[in-house]
């Protein structure tokens, strides 16, 4: 990653095609559709699949929760790739306890060697497989620094770090101490979570941050990445 990216971020029931396609439009590097549950595809649940469309050739990420290992591999057997569908980011960041109770979202993050065999499942078929993750499910696994220990077991094309933990809210701001250590691991870090301005760009840059991921405000204004850029 050479170019310090703009991501619009997967924000559930935000992130259609048309507003991908806004923000794209306006500077952003690449799109995430919203998460899609793998059991459901694999399902054929009609209103996933929907989830996962890229009806315009607009560089975007497909979003998924899975654990199921088996069910990965079956979704991505059938899987045929639209024109612009850039890779899989595996979803380690939700914090609904419904997700948490059927052990996806934030509750992988401390299941290293399982995330491990998740992304490698999918780089096997020749995807690009990344990370959308928080700090850890609650203050507790954020002090164990379960976060580290992920990106350096975990070999990922690139990890974004939401920078709050999983019992955080909007409301609560985002620690951006963590994106140092998480840089000085060598992998490719892209930093989420209340960016807004030039200024916080400058400064992800001179942290060696390969890029920032925009939800929320791009939400509300997809021209905010052109001026961001």
């Amino acid at each position: 990653m050479n170019t310090f990216h703009l991501m619009f971020a997967p924000m559930e029931g935000q992130s259609d095609p048309a507003l991908r396609e806004q923000c794209y439009n306006n500077g952003a590097t690449s799109t995430f559709t919203e998460m899609a549950r793998v059991a459901a595809l694999v399902r054929n649940n009609k209103s996933t699949w929907e989830k996962i469309d890229i009806p315009k050739e607009i560089p975007t990420y497909i979003q998924i929760s899975v654990v199921n290992e088996n069910n990965l591999a079956r979704f991505l057997h059938k899987f045929e790739p639209q024109p612009g569908f850039l890779g899989f980011n595996l979803n380690l960041g939700c914090p609904s306890p419904k997700v948490i109770q059927k052990g996806l979202g934030c509750a992988l993050l401390k299941r290293t060697a399982k995330v491990q065999r998740l992304i490698k499942i999918i780089q096997q078929h020749g995807y690009s497989a990344s990370i959308k993750m928080r700090l850890g499910l609650n203050q507790f696994e954020k002090e164990k620094k379960v976060y580290l220990n992920l990106i350096n077991a975990v070999d990922a094309d690139f990890f974004i770090v939401h920078a709050r933990h999983g019992m955080e809210r909007d409301k609560d701001a985002p620690d951006w101490s963590v994106y140092k250590e998480c840089v000085a691991t060598g992998k490719n870090i892209i930093a989420n979570g209340d960016i807004t301005t030039k200024e916080q760009i400058t400064e992800l840059r001179a942290i060696g941050c390969k890029g920032a991921m925009i939800g929320r405000a791009a939400v509300e204004d997809p021209t905010i990445f052109a001026r961001l850029k």
